[in-house]
C-alpha cells in the first residue's frame, strides 16, 4: 500500500489502496477536531464530484462528522466551487469537497475548506495534519448527534449568483445565440453547466453530460484528451466547445475550428474582460508564477498591474486578498473571480469568457489569434537526489545573467523574451521545468538547453 498524498489540495489516494475507510475516517475526524478548535460554528458542508465511488465515501464522511458532534449540510453532487460558496454563505465551521479533481476514476480524496470557503493554507494544513497524526478524536453520545440536512438547492443558487453579477450582461450573450458543445466528463458540472448556458441563450449540444460519473476519457482537460470534443465542434459547426474537469474548477475552450483555444488563454481572456471594465483603483490581477506572460500584456493594455504567487489555488487567493486583486487564477484553466467568491470556478469562468466573446463580436478562433502569442512547454527531470541543491546552484549561476530571479516557489528566471520556472516536487525526487517563449520552436530549444544543464548538475 502506498502512502496517501497530503498537501494544500487536501488528501487524495487510490480507492482500494491507500484511500481506505480507516484513512477516510481518520482525516474526517481530524478535520472535525480542527474545526472544533478554530470555529464556534457546529455546521460543516459536504459535497462531492460525480465519480463512481463518491457516494460510498460521502457516507463515511457524513457519518464521521455526525459522530463528531457536527451538524452536516449535504449538498449532493456539486462542483467544488459550489461547496465553497455554500460553506461561506451558511457560515459553517468548514466544508469538505469529496473529489480527486482531474485524476482518473480510481482516485478520490477530500479537500478541506475554511469558513470563508477558501482552502486551508500551508500553515493550516500543517496544523490539521498534526491533529490527524496524533489520532486523538472526540465523539459525542448518541443523544447528542446533530441533524443531517440534505440541501440540493445550491446548484441553482450558484447559477443565480453568477447571473446577478454586474459584469455579466446576459442579454448581450443571448444576442450572440452561441452554439456550444459541452463536455463535463459526466461529472459534477453535468447539471449546472447546461442549465447556466441555457439561461445565457446558448444552444447546448451535450457531449458527456449524463452525470453518471463514468469518465468517457482521461478527465484532465488537456488537448490530447479532448479530441472527441474537437470533432463534435466541427461536426455540429458550433461556435465554441467547453470542457470542464470532474470537480469543475478548470475551464478549457475549443475554438469554432475545433482547435485548442489553449488553456492559458482562459485566464488571459477573462482578465482582459474584468480589467477593461473596471473603473476602480485596484486594477490588479494575480496569477501564479507558471502562468503565461500574456496576462501581463493584457493588463498593460488596460493600465493594470499583475502580481504573482507560488503555484496552488490557495497561494493565488492569499496574494489576491493581500493585493485586493479583482481577477486572478492559474494558467491551467482556473478562474478566480472574487466578485463571486475566492476560488477557482469553471461555472463563473464560463459566463465571464462568453461575455468576453460576446463583447468582442469575433469568432472564437479570431479572438484567439488576436491575443498575445506565447508558447509553453513542460518537462520533468526524474531521480534528482538533491533538488534543493540544484535549484540553489541555478540561482547562483544566473544571478548576473540579465534576468529577474524569483525564489518564492522554486526558481523562476524572467528574461526579456522568455522565462523558465523550475520547481521541485514535494512528493517525488523530480524537478519540473516550464518554459515560455514567443514561438514553440524557441520554447522547445530553451527548454532543451536548460534540461541539459540541469542533468549535468545531478
Amino acid at each position: 500500500m502506498s502512502e496517501i498524498i497530503a498537501s494544500v489540495s487536501g488528501v487524495r489516494g487510490i480507492y482500494g489502496d491507500n484511500l481506505t475507510p480507516q484513512n477516510i475516517s481518520k482525516f474526517t475526524s481530524a478535520f472535525a477536531e480542527y474545526c472544533r478548535k478554530n470555529s464556534k460554528s457546529k455546521k460543516i458542508v459536504v459535497g462531492r464530484d460525480g465519480r463512481l465511488n463518491g457516494e460510498i465515501i460521502s457516507n463515511l464522511v457524513v457519518n464521521n462528522l455526525l459522530l463528531s458532534g457536527f451538524e452536516v449540510v449535504y449538498i449532493g453532487i456539486a462542483p467544488t466551487p459550489t461547496v465553497q460558496i455554500a460553506t461561506e454563505d451558511l457560515k459553517a465551521a468548514g466544508g469538505i469537497a469529496i473529489t480527486a479533481s482531474h485524476n482518473p476514476q480510481q482516485w478520490n480524496g477530500l479537500k478541506f475548506l475554511n469558513p470563508n470557503g477558501t482552502f486551508l493554507d500551508p500553515a493550516q494544513i500543517k496544523e490539521f495534519l498534526a491533529v490527524a497524526d496524533k489520532g486523538v478524536f472526540s465523539f459525542v453520545k448518541v443523544n447528542e448527534i446533530k441533524k443531517l440536512t440534505f440541501d440540493l438547492s445550491w446548484l441553482d443558487k450558484h447559477i443565480e449568483k453568477v447571473l446577478k453579477l454586474k459584469i455579466i450582461d446576459a442579454g448581450k450573450i443571448r444576442k450572440r445565440k452561441l452554439k456550444v458543445v459541452l463536455d463535463t466528463v459526466n461529472s459534477a458540472a453535468s447539471i449546472i453547466a447546461p442549465k447556466l448556458l441555457g439561461k445565457l441563450g446558448c444552444k447546448v449540444i451535450p457531449l458527456f453530460c449524463d452525470g453518471s460519473g463514468i469518465f468517457p476519457h482521461t478527465p484532465e482537460p488537456l488537448p490530447e484528451n479532448l479530441k472527441q470534443l474537437s470533432s463534435a465542434v466541427k461536426k455540429h459547426k458550433a461556435d465554441v466547445g467547453i470542457a470542464i474537469d470532474p470537480d469543475s474548477d478548470r475551464l478549457v475552450i475549443i475554438t469554432d475550428k475545433g482547435e485548442p483555444f489553449i488553456e492559458e488563454n482562459t485566464i488571459t481572456s477573462v482578465a482582459n474582460l474584468v480589467l477593461r471594465k473596471s473603473k476602480g483603483k485596484n486594477k490588479t490581477a494575480c496569477v501564479n508564477l507558471s502562468t503565461t506572460r500574456a496576462v501581463d500584456d493584457v493588463a498593460a493594455m488596460n493600465n493594470a498591474k499583475v502580481f504573482r504567487s507560488a503555484v496552488g489555488e490557495i497561494n493565488v487567493v492569499k496574494e489576491m486578498m493581500k493585493r485586493k486583486s479583482i481577477i486572478g487564477g492559474e494558467g491551467s484553466g482556473g478562474v478566480i473571480y472574487p466578485g463571486l467568491h475566492y476560488g477557482r470556478d469553471a461555472i463563473v469562468g464560463m459566463a465571464l469568457i462568453l461575455q468576453e466573446f460576446a463583447e468582442s463580436g469575433m469568432k472564437v478562433s479570431d479572438y484567439k489569434n488576436a491575443l498575445p502569442q506565447y508558447h509553453i512547454v513542460k518537462a520533468k527531470i526524474e531521480n534528482v537526489k538533491n533538488p534543493g541543491r540544484i535549484l540553489k546552484t541555478v540561482t547562483g549561476k544566473y544571478k548576473n545573467a540579465g534576468c529577474r530571479i524569483t525564489t518564492i516557489d522554486g526558481v523562476k528566471l524572467d528574461f526579456p523574451d522568455y522565462w523558465i520556472h523550475l520547481r521541485k516536487s514535494n512528493t517525488e525526487p523530480i524537478i519540473r521545468i516550464i518554459t515560455e517563449a514567443k514561438t514553440a520552436k524557441e520554447a522547445a530549444s530553451i527548454q532543451e538547453k536548460f534540461v541539459s544543464e540541469i542533468k549535468k548538475l545531478i
